[in-house]
């Protein structure tokens, strides 16, 4: 695509902003903000991929990489202010379900290793995972605020913890997967993903596209379970007193 097409897409942009000062929505300023920032941020990572392809050294990876993690947590934890050492928590998790998911694709030859292939499956698996947690936090809050008389019962009559917070822990975890699963179920029905998308903009053989779009959902449902899961393990102590009792 020329710039001279690209620059033709701002129209889009336009036209919504005009609808919003039309409709006095107030938007404008923010869609205006979001595209200046959205473009400059993908043409910045575009010459840093460029420059990590071509300097292929595992020191460029892993530190992308654990930007993205440090970047994802950090955007998932401002769901759950209060709750102290959330953050590292998030990152953990995070990063188990990278360490895992990547050995995996790596250790089974499943993809290459290569900064072609690991960074960019590696930005959407903690996007994914990302998106997961914040979720979580979100519901796991609510839920213990509605069942905070239940929680407070079980632990009057001597029931841990883990023993307390096992139904709104597994309520959590089912609520940060419906995504993921709603769109394992409807996915090239409703819509064709972008990694699929876009290899076959590309040029690229749609059967061969369609293989590598079943590699990221798979390690999409993979990656956020896994999240999802740690974080029922590693947060709901956040919510108790060192003499476990709910914080107020």
């Amino acid at each position: 695509m020329t710039l001279k097409a690209l620059s033709f897409t701002l129209l889009f942009v336009m036209g919504t902003m005009m609808v919003s000062i039309w409709q006095k929505l107030g938007l404008e300023k923010d869609i205006a903000v979001g595209t200046v920032r959205s473009a400059v941020q993908l043409l910045i990572v575009g010459y840093v991929l460029q420059f990590i392809f071509n300097a292929d050294h595992i020191i460029y990876i892993i530190l992308i990489i654990l930007f993205m993690i440090v970047v994802a947590s950090w955007n998932a934890a401002k769901r759950g202010k209060g709750l102290p050492g959330l953050f590292w928590r998030i990152a953990l998790a995070i990063s188990a379900s990278e360490v895992l998911m990547m050995g995996i694709l790596l250790g089974l030859h499943i993809i290459k290793a290569t900064p072609q292939y690991i960074i960019p499956i590696s930005g959407m698996t903690i996007g994914s995972a990302m998106v997961v947690s914040g979720l979580f936090i979100n519901h796991i809050k609510q839920e213990v605020q509605s069942n905070k008389g239940e929680i407070e019962t079980l632990l009057s009559l001597g029931a841990t913890a883990q023993q307390a917070m096992q139904k709104v822990r597994a309520s959590s975890v089912k609520f940060s997967m419906i995504p993921t699963i709603d769109g394992m179920k409807t996915v090239g029905l409703v819509q064709l993903p972008g990694m699929m998308t876009g290899m076959i903009i590309a040029g690229a053989d749609p059967i061969i596209a369609v293989r590598y779009q079943i590699l990221i959902v798979f390690s999409f449902t993979a990656s956020a379970a896994i999240t999802s899961m740690l974080l029922s393990v590693l947060i709901y102590r956040l919510f108790f007193t060192a003499g476990l009792q709910l914080k107020r």
